[in-house]
């Protein structure tokens, strides 16, 4: 049994590219920071910088696309994924990037200040949180629908903004 799996919490350092696939799925590209301190043998304080490329697809891409800024604190969960290419050189290389399955957006609106008004809940341990799940894959048809007694329907409200993907 073996296990791929990644968890990541950094700020990102460009503007998810966001492309569509020829039968229309999204997939969003963009690097995040990582730090990890420690201090050295005399107490001087050290840091050292990891960059990690990120993939979404799909719903998740578009998500990333429309509300990830560059700086902004991001949550990312997948797995790592090697891919060989050779470079300008003609040397052979391996680029490692970090398909996403899971994205929260922490910290406050204005650390990803993508437009649109979402509503943040309150917890976890880094700040405030919106959280998006890749879809899973179809394992079962859906139930067949109950039926349901005639109830009238709910009064609208006037706040809903159909932007808003969630």
């Amino acid at each position: 049994m073996s296990v791929n799996k990644v968890i990541l919490v950094g700020r990102l350092g460009r503007d998810p590219e966001v492309r569509y696939m020829p039968n229309g799925e999204a997939v969003a590209n963009f690097s995040i920071a990582t730090d990890e301190q420690w201090k050295d043998r005399d107490g001087n304080r050290q840091t050292r910088t990891e960059w990690h490329n990120i993939t979404l697809y799909r719903k998740l891409g578009e998500i990333a696309g429309q509300y990830l800024r560059k700086g902004g604190l991001v949550y990312i969960e997948g797995r790592i994924q090697s891919r060989k290419y050779t470079g300008k050189d003609g040397v052979e290389r391996t680029a490692y990037e970090i398909i996403g399955n899971e994205m929260k957006m922490l910290g406050s609106k204005s650390d990803n200040a993508g437009g649109g008004n979402y509503q943040e809940p309150q917890g976890g341990d880094y700040g405030q949180s919106q959280s998006y799940n890749a879809p899973a894959p179809a394992a079962a048809p859906p139930a067949a629908p109950r039926r349901q007694e005639n109830r009238p329907a709910p009064a609208p409200v006037d706040d809903i903004d159909d932007d808003i993907p969630f």
